[in-house]
Formats: C-alpha cells, structure tokens, sequence
C-alpha cells in the first residue's frame, strides 16, 4: 500500500520555520509556522494530502510528519543541491522499512507525511523515529536531534498541516522508542500490528472489515458442522460495501490487509458466539492473490494456524477471485494450501457450467457459491440440477449458500450437494 507522490518541485512557500525575528509581523497562521506547528504543503502535493483527511485516523494519531529540517540546517547553503539525494535516501528507508503497511508522501522541501494504518500512535511514532534516525546518520546529524522531527498532524486544510509535537520525544525518547518499536518491520504477525484496524487502500479511500459467522451444515444428517466466516469490506466514508468486482478489482496489498482483518475479526466473533463449545471446524475466506504471492503466505500462515487451533477437526480454506484464473496458477495455490486446511474450496461469484467446467484439474476438493434470490421452488430446482450438477463434475463436496429454507436444503441434498447454510447473504 506505501505510495510516493512525484517529487515536489522547491515552492516560495516552505514547511517549516521562520525567523524568529520576523514573528511580530506575523499572522496567528504564520506564527504557528514559526513554532513549527505549520507545516505548508507544496501545490503539486496538496490533492494527495488532503485525500487522506480522515477524522478517524487523525483522532488516532495514526498520520505523522518526518521533518528533515535538521539535515536541511547541516547543509545550509549547500540544501538546494543536496536536496534530492536526501530525499531519494529517505524514500529508500520508508520503502523498505514500511512496504505495504503504510503510507509515505513527500509534501514539502523539508517534510515527508507518513500514515501508519496499523499501529498504534505510539509504535506509529517510534516508527519514525527509527526511520529519521537512519536517515540523519546516513548524513552526519546527530540523532539525538530525531526525536524533534517526530510531528504528530491533528489537522488537515488545504495547502496545509496542523501538527503537535510527538509523544515519543525528551530525554526517555531511545526508551520509550525501543519498548514500543521493538518489532520487525517485515513481520505483519506481530503484535502491535492491529489487523482489524481499519487500513487505506491504495487509491486512498479508508476500508474497514467486517466479518459475520453463518452456520454451516452437513446435509445427510443436517448437523452443524460449523461457521463460514462471511467477509465484508466497507468503505468509512460512504459505509456502502464494495461488490465482489470491486474486490476482486483491489490491489494485492490490500487485499493481504482485507484477509488478514477477515481472519482477525471471524476469531473475536467465534469466541464471541462460540462460547465455551469447541466447533469442528471453520470456513476461511481468503483472496488467492494474497495465497499467490510469497508474502501473502508468509503472514497468513499464523493467523489460519491460529484458528485451526481454536476448533477440533482444522479450519476448511476457501479460495476467493478465483474467475479467469489459469487452471495451473490455481493447482500451484491449492497444491501450497493444502497442508494448512482441512478441505481446500474453490468459491465462485458466477457459478455458471463453463465456470466450472475451466476449475477441472485444478485442485479444488470442493466448490462453493451462493443461491440467487429466486422466489419460485421450480425456478429453484432448476437452477439447482443444472448448477450442481456442473460442480460435482468437478469437485467431491459441494457447498451451496443461501438456501433460505429447509425444504429447498432437502432439494439441494438430492442433486448431490454435500453441505448448505441457510441465510441469504
């Protein structure tokens, strides 16, 4: 999710300080800039800014400035040459330290904005503070000096920022920053990292997940089995929910982010609901981009473990977006998954003949998908014998959503599906 603005031009006005001298003549604005309050915000930058404004994130300390105004004192006159090759140092730490958890816009000639969705204001600021002091030893400043250029923004306007000075400054400030940032950055597993928090998608909107437990049950003796976890990801603002296109559609970062909640928020839900009962087992959706990608399978090994160890017989792993995915990319996935779950599914938005008929080969021991809302039963059976039917060709179980009734869960039953839920999404 990190993102970089292009590199902003030098404007007449920059962020930070004044002379002190001139503080007579100046407005309460222009004095708060003095304090180094103020921060201004360059043209070219200010339409990125001002898209992160969120009352949520700022009430949560979650957004910071890096003032790089102690390296632009140490260079003086020599600051305007020596300006980008700081500033590509600077980018270079915040890449590799932050990846996809967080963003990071150069918004003036002296500052870079920094969002860190997941953590805590606290571990957010000893964050930066970790990176400013990388980048204030690359250059000779003393980084004792870090802890000053730690600014916590509690407000956004246009063309500029509000900040205070942060928590994580004064002579306890290499303390305080080891106890809250003692954490590998790369490990998204860790504890300060909150996966339910909301998270900003990369095209800037705030998302947060939702996640509701359906009953799930065996249709030859119409026992509970367990829950599916049902994933939801709705956007703050609006709070509509995106569709499954636009999911589908999200960048793989996010959609890491998205499973990673999905999984955190069905765990708080089955210790909710659950209660001191032991279920068998536990559908986990998951995005097979976030299973494709190295990465994503390195961080969602310990949550599915995680619950895996909270039911008796193992979570089942249920493999989302998976339309128009090659048969071959699909068998490697499934092929890696495997070991981690008790039943590898294959769920589609669309479940047509030809869908189905494009998964054989590919590795799925049981397919599922949802009933569309039809009102008549013989409408019903019809689409059921056709569309399970097709899905038995393919896989051994089949999981069919949404059946509304029991009698329509007994139909189901008699085509061949194999376990149903009864609530319409």
């Amino acid at each position: 999710m990190a993102q970089s603005a292009p590199t902003a031009a030098q404007t007449k006005e920059v962020a930070g300080a004044r002379s002190a001298a001139d503080a007579s003549q100046l407005g309460a604005l222009a004095k708060a800039q003095l304090s180094g309050a103020l921060r201004l915000v360059s043209v070219e930058a200010q339409a990125d800014v001002e898209r992160y404004a969120d009352a949520q994130l700022l009430a949560a300390g979650k957004i910071c400035i890096l003032s790089l105004e102690a390296v632009q004192k140490h260079y003086g006159d020599r600051w305007t040459s020596r300006r980008d090759v700081v500033f590509a140092f600077a980018q270079q730490v915040l890449k590799r330290s932050m990846g996809g958890r967080g963003i990071h816009l150069r918004i003036s000639d002296s500052d870079v904005f920094i969002i860190h969705p997941g953590l805590g204001r606290l571990a957010g600021q000893a964050a930066c503070l970790r990176y400013l002091r990388e980048i204030f030893a690359q250059f000779q400043v003393d980084p004792g000096e870090a802890p000053n250029g730690v600014l916590q923004v509690t407000e956004i306007r246009k063309g500029r920022v509000l900040t205070k000075p942060g928590e994580i400054s004064g002579p306890a400030a290499p303390e305080e920053a080891n106890r809250l940032g003692a954490y590998e950055e790369a490990d998204l597993t860790s504890q300060l990292v909150n996966r339910a928090a909301p998270f900003v998608s990369s095209d800037g909107r705030l998302l947060r997940v939702s996640a509701s437990l359906e009953p799930i049950y065996e249709v030859k003796s119409f026992a509970r089995i367990g829950f599916r976890m049902i994933r939801r990801i709705i956007v703050v603002s609006s709070g509509e929910a995106l569709t499954p296109r636009e999911v589908a559609a999200l960048p793989s970062a996010d959609l890491i982010r998205a499973d990673l909640a999905t999984i955190s928020r069905g765990i708080d839900r089955l210790k909710a609901e659950g209660g001191a009962e032991r279920q068998l087992s536990l559908i986990v959706p998951v995005s097979f981009s976030s299973l494709a990608s190295q990465r994503g399978r390195a961080e969602l090994v310990a949550p599915v473990r995680d619950v895996a160890n909270m039911v008796k017989l193992g979570v089942i792993c249920e493999i989302l977006d998976i339309e128009g995915v090659p048969q071959n990319a699909l068998h490697e996935v499934t092929s890696l998954v495997r070991p981690l779950s008790l039943l590898v599914v294959g769920r589609l938005t669309n479940p047509t003949p030809g869908a189905f008929g494009r998964l054989s080969g590919a590795g799925f021991q049981a397919l599922s998908f949802e009933c569309p809302p039809i009102v008549g039963d013989a409408e019903f059976v019809g689409w059921a014998t056709s569309t399970v039917g097709a899905a038995r060709k393919v896989a051994k179980s089949v999981l069919v959503y949404g059946a509304r009734t029991t009698k329509r869960a007994g139909a189901l039953a008699s085509l061949g599906a194999t376990h149903v839920s009864l609530d319409a999404a």
